[in-house]
């Protein structure tokens, strides 16, 4: 709900950007036992999340799903020996409709949800990621949604703040992203990443969408809360 920094960013991504077809994201709320992708046709709107206030769980994106791009995928992945399948059923949680709801208000983009494999790493996320690079020419915007940082116990509310070594971490991993790929897909040899990141859902996305444009540039950089990083990157 609040204006910051990073909903402006993403306002002028999505006023910037040529408007897609379809949106194609990674969320790091979505993990499952296998590969799954999202082939509901009205995806409800989730609010996977407690103990904020009442006027956040009014709030809805009614983007509609795509079941044809998502069989689609689906196919082409299994014919790559790729084990995957296509979920009815699966809501839209907040990795998806938080930042959606700034880059395209309207809610006038249709969106294909893919999950996060419990057993996936950096390295089968940049695969995946690969796997589907040729989306980008179909103009699909594909999306990898979560955060650079983040360490919900290092938070504190409101604080203006910066946890230092979190930021130290993000340095790092872009610079990686930009000269050292092997490096950044080998990330948990940072010392101390554990208080970056305590577990790895958040940050897997990134990787997702590395695979589908190896050459990175900033688009946004801030940090939330004290500890959370809010930057957002464009691979191409």
């Amino acid at each position: 709900m609040e204006q910051s920094a990073t909903t402006s960013a993403l306002a002028r991504i999505g006023q910037n950007l040529p408007k897609p077809r379809a949106i194609v994201i990674m969320s790091a709320h979505w993990q499952s036992a296998k590969l799954e992708i999202s082939s509901n046709p009205q995806p409800k709107t989730w609010h996977d999340f407690s103990g904020f206030s009442p006027e956040l769980y009014d709030i809805q994106y009614p983007a509609i799903g795509q079941p044809a791009l998502a069989e689609t995928l689906a196919q082409q992945l299994t014919a790559r020996g790729i084990t995957c399948s296509v979920n009815p059923v699966r809501a839209c949680d907040h990795g998806v409709w938080a930042p959606l709801r700034h880059l395209y208000p309207e809610a006038d983009v249709p969106i294909v949800q893919i999950s996060l494999p419990q057993h996936y790493d950096s390295i089968a996320c940049y695969q995946l990621g690969a796997q589907l690079a040729h989306l980008r020419d179909e103009q699909i915007l594909v999306i990898g949604s979560g955060n650079i940082t983040h360490n919900l116990q290092a938070l504190r509310w409101e604080a203006d703040s910066i946890d230092q070594a979190a930021k130290t971490f993000k340095q790092w991993l872009l610079q990686q992203l930009k000269i050292d790929i092997p490096t950044a897909l080998d990330w948990q040899q940072y010392p101390d990443y554990k208080d970056i990141h305590p577990s790895d859902e958040h940050l897997l996305p990134l990787f997702f969408a590395l695979g589908t444009g190896q050459r990175v540039s900033v688009v946004h950089q801030s940090m939330a809360h004290h500890s959370l990083g809010m930057d957002i990157y464009r691979f191409d």
